[in-house]
């Protein structure tokens, strides 16, 4: 039940806090009060679209909040719409989506708006009666998860395809490909390797002189770097008898001369291995041609690249030889959740055939009681040959209010009072099979009056000793009905600004509210004295 409700800044409400009991509510007003206000702020934590148009003050936020208790839990829910247009949703103080909030707040309230008696029309909604009435919720659950995972397959078996036929047109063109990257032998590094090499290759000769060179100003028999080294250093020994600090000398000579000997060694070993050959440098150049081609015409910046492409062109070979396998595997589990579907949507049906003379019956009789005493209602089904979200029924709700006459489909031939009163009956079965803690009528009881009007209010107040209901109504026979009667009215402060305001009536503002509904704007004695008729009779 809906046990507190906090608005603040939304439409013509600055600021309302309203706690509500149990049982039957009622809500009247006169006309543009803002009984409509009311229910839309309530809509706000049914996930509906926010709009900035609701904001009262157009520099802070709209906040809607309601505390709930369903199945012995508590529960806040809470919308808050900013200046800048952004909604926001908490439950329980935690952020959550609008599809989060809307999903959670169906569990605990359910509004018949106005006009949505016209739902009767539509044939998902009179599927879903049958289907609370019949229990097939579990069933129902299982079947769309099958229905689901046939059109994913489905959708897939299409893709796999397009892609089949696409690979079967271009498998020559890859093969092509691969095969000319593949005899290509490309390796990663390659192309370094071989730029590095392309450079000695061409400059060997001076390589070589210039090596030739530094080893004969290091070790040459006119000029040598090394024995000069050792002279110096032999002289410095010789007189470090004299002057110590030329030990520390000497031997410091000593060691880059080491250092020039192993220098002069390694050149020389280096010395043999470079080589200069015409044959091997146009060898390299070709090779580096023919890489730098297969780039450039692959639109590659290296040798990595070329092999990615290789590799992604040996990948799809390879799926198109496995394809045909792999759609074959696909058609078997999409024929397997066929079967599955097929399987639940025949055990969905076997359940409303079962149901649909007993939910006949069930609203006959009701309805009747709202006088209409020769009413015929029959829920009919037949099998369509395809199968849909809700399975493979298609259903017409076929009813004549005058007896033995013909029997059509029920938006043909019922009015809008006879459609209010079918609809109430609905919503009570509904609740029944639910369990929905709170529903909320605005103006069930349009397009009937006098004793009709009194027995759907007694209707409704029936409902009321077993759940919360709001009723908001422009009826005194409903609206005498309730154990909490609250009146929405508008106030205007010293600067002509409306205010929309909501309070409970006590017994005697009660009476006269009532008297208001029963004789228009100049209230009677009679409707005085009728409005405590109708009170004490309730």
């Amino acid at each position: 039940m809906l046990r507190k409700l906090t608005i603040q800044n939304y439409a013509l409400i600055e600021s309302l806090d309203i706690d509500f009991p149990n049982g039957l509510i009622i809500i009247t007003g006169e006309t543009g009060a803002g009984k409509s206000i009311l229910l839309g702020a309530i809509s706000l934590l049914l996930g509906t679209k926010a709009d900035l148009s609701v904001l009262k003050r157009t520099d802070k936020n709209c906040v809607v909040e309601g505390e709930f208790e369903a199945d012995g839990n508590d529960y806040i829910l809470r919308r808050v719409i900013a200046p800048s247009g952004r909604s926001r949703s908490f439950i329980n103080d935690e952020p959550v989506t609008s599809a989060n909030l809307a999903d959670i707040s169906s569990k605990f309230v359910d509004i018949h708006a106005q006009h949505k008696h016209l739902l009767l029309n539509d044939k998902d909604f009179q599927l879903n009666v049958l289907d609370y009435f019949s229990g097939t919720g579990d069933l129902l659950d299982e079947y769309k998860l099958r229905y689901d995972n046939v059109l994913q397959l489905q959708e897939d078996l299409k893709k796999i395809d397009a892609q089949l036929a696409e690979d079967r047109r271009d498998k020559e063109y890859r093969e092509f490909q691969f095969k000319k990257l593949d005899e290509a032998a490309l390796r990663d590094g390659e192309l370094e390797e071989l730029e590095a090499e392309q450079k000695q290759l061409a400059n060997a000769e001076d390589i070589k002189a210039s090596m030739d060179g530094a080893i004969g100003l290091l070790s040459g028999d006119n000029i040598s770097v090394l024995q000069n080294l050792k002279d110096a250093e032999q002289l410095l020994e010789k007189s470090s008898n004299f002057v110590p600090d030329f030990a520390g000398f000497a031997k410091r000579i000593e060691s880059c001369r080491i250092e020039c000997k192993d220098i002069v060694d390694e050149l020389e070993k280096r010395r043999e291995r470079v080589v200069i050959s015409p044959g091997r440098l146009e060898e390299v150049e070709n090779r580096m041609s023919d890489l730098y081609t297969l780039m450039k015409r692959y639109n590659c910046s290296g040798i990595n690249g070329l092999i990615n492409l290789r590799d992604e062109f040996a990948q799809k070979l390879k799926l198109t030889e496995s394809g045909d396998e792999r759609r074959e595997k696909l058609a078997c589990e999409l024929e397997q959740k066929k079967r599955e579907r097929e399987k639940i949507a025949r055990q969905i049906s076997e359940k409303r055939m079962a149901n649909a003379p007993k939910l006949s019956k069930t609203l006959e009789k009701a309805v009747k009681e709202l006088e209409m005493p020769n009413a015929r209602f029959d829920v009919r089904l037949t099998e369509s040959d395809e199968c849909s979200p809700s399975g493979r029924d298609e259903i017409q709700f076929m009813f004549t209010a005058n007896g033995a006459e013909r029997m059509v489909e029920l938006q043909k031939v019922a009015s809008g009072g006879e459609l209010s009163r079918i609809m109430l009956c609905i919503k009570k079965l509904m609740a029944e099979h639910t369990g929905m803690p709170t529903m909320i009528f605005d103006e069930i009881d349009v397009g009937v009056s006098g004793s009709i009007a009194d027995k759907m209010g007694q209707l409704l107040s029936d409902m009321g000793e077993h759940m919360q209901i709001f009723a908001i109504t422009h009826l005194p026979q409903i609206a005498s009905k309730g154990k909490t009667h609250l009146l929405v009215y508008k106030e205007f402060d010293a600067s002509n600004h409306a205010q929309t305001k909501i309070k409970v009536l006590s017994k005697k503002e009660r009476i006269i509210e009532i008297a208001r509904l029963l004789s228009g704007e100049k209230m009677s004695s009679a409707a005085v004295e009728n409005a405590k008729v109708l009170l004490g009779a309730n």
